[in-house]
């Protein structure tokens, strides 16, 4: 199916890209079923359970490792940095959806949207209910969608400094309702001068194996999608008059 506000030669790679993604999502979603079959062969919920630290380890790698593959799928897909933005944008949309739907095929979990799951490890834990990332992800493949439109309607298309603006503020307060809880955690505990030794703090590993996370801060996520969308709206009325334009 061919967008006629993306090009052919976009759209081709956007398929190509999804492909990718989507079996790095099924790839890294059986990763996680081995994994949580070691520490919580029942099925996993909270609250979380002591893991070996080279375990722990090795997982921050891994992650680390997944970033860098989908830089690196939009460094060689795009042509231009804003290209290449978008394609990393679609890339881990689409990974981390079908992440979630491997998971769900394979082993059922989980049992709704609204069940908690630790997000991402790096640079600290972030935690929040299924539903939060993929509400993020569609926001990031509508962004990819409208980068690589406003590419094909306008040679050199940028984006304008006050869009920038609402996408970053947006987006810096949607990893702040991920990181709030685990930050409470550290505050309540005292535990922030003494981040580098965490693992081998007894108080700290009793709190965060007894951590039942319950109020997720959904108004301000919302806050968050809020700004980008309005910054996404904004860009798609903008490339609609170029194409007027140009048509």
């Amino acid at each position: 199916m061919i967008n006629p506000w993306i090009s052919r030669d976009i759209t081709i790679k956007i398929w190509k890209t999804g492909i990718f993604a989507l079996a790095m999502g099924f790839f890294e979603a059986i990763l996680v079923i081995y994994f949580r079959e070691l520490y919580y062969p029942e099925g996993f919920e909270f609250p979380l359970k002591l893991i070996d630290p080279d375990i722990l380890s090795f997982e921050l790698v891994r992650e680390l490792a997944t970033i860098i593959m989908l830089v690196c799928i939009g460094l060689l897909a795009g042509k231009t940095g804003l290209q290449q933005f978008g394609f990393f944008l679609f890339a881990f949309a689409v990974w981390d959806l079908f992440y979630y739907c491997g998971l769900k095929l394979l082993v059922g979990w989980p049992d709704s949207l609204l069940t908690w799951d630790i997000l991402f490890l790096i640079p600290i834990i972030w935690f929040g209910p299924v539903l939060a990332p993929v509400i993020y992800s569609f926001s990031m493949i509508y962004m990819a969608t409208l980068i690589f439109a406003g590419e094909t309607a306008k040679k050199h298309f940028r984006l304008i400094s006050h869009e920038w603006v609402l996408i970053i503020s947006g987006a810096i307060i949607i990893f702040i309702s991920f990181i709030l809880d685990y930050t409470h955690l550290l505050v309540r505990g005292g535990y922030l001068n003494e981040l580098s030794s965490l693992i081998t703090n007894e108080d700290y590993i009793n709190d965060l194996t007894s951590y039942m996370p319950v109020n997720f801060k959904w108004g301000i996520f919302l806050l968050g999608e809020a700004l980008i969308i309005s910054a996404l709206l904004i860009i798609h009325q903008r490339i609609a008059i170029i194409r007027k334009k140009t048509s």
